[in-house]
């Protein structure tokens, strides 16, 4: 009885599969190349006690409109083709962070697959880190 309805409703499922898959695809992605998310509060200590370097990927014009202070802009879309410009701090815990938290993933994946030892993704951005009342700049 239970196969049946499998096999008539076979979409549902598979529409069910595709959803899980983005709503935790992401963090299963990071978890595999060893990529921890952390909290702003966390990131602050990263780079108050253990000299981290913040890595913002958001583009040009969202920077300008107000970014975590000290934060390298290196765009998601120009990632790959500057990520050599972090080489300085491959021995440093580097926290990458973008608007929300999403585009961020990327850039931290290619940063382990280029032998980041310590990568981290700010969980919900530099949006997060602005309903913690932490300091922004222009």
């Amino acid at each position: 009885m239970e196969l049946e309805f499998v096999a008539a409703n076979w979409y549902l499922f598979a529409a069910a599969a595709v959803i899980l898959f983005l709503l935790f695809g992401n963090s299963l992605m990071m978890a595999i190349n060893g990529i921890k998310s952390v909290n702003a509060s966390e990131a602050v200590q990263l780079v108050n006690h253990q000299n981290g370097v913040i890595v913002d990927v958001c583009e040009v014009a969202e920077h300008q409109k107000g970014h975590i202070p000290g934060a390298i802009n290196i765009p998601l879309s120009k990632f790959a083709a500057r990520s050599g410009e972090l080489e300085k701090h491959k021995a440093k815990p580097v926290v990458i962070v973008c608007r929300s938290g999403n585009r961020s993933s990327r850039a931290a994946i290619t940063l382990r697959k280029k032998g980041f030892e310590s990568v981290y993704n700010l969980s919900g951005g530099v949006a997060a880190w602005q309903r913690e009342n932490l300091p922004m700049e222009k």
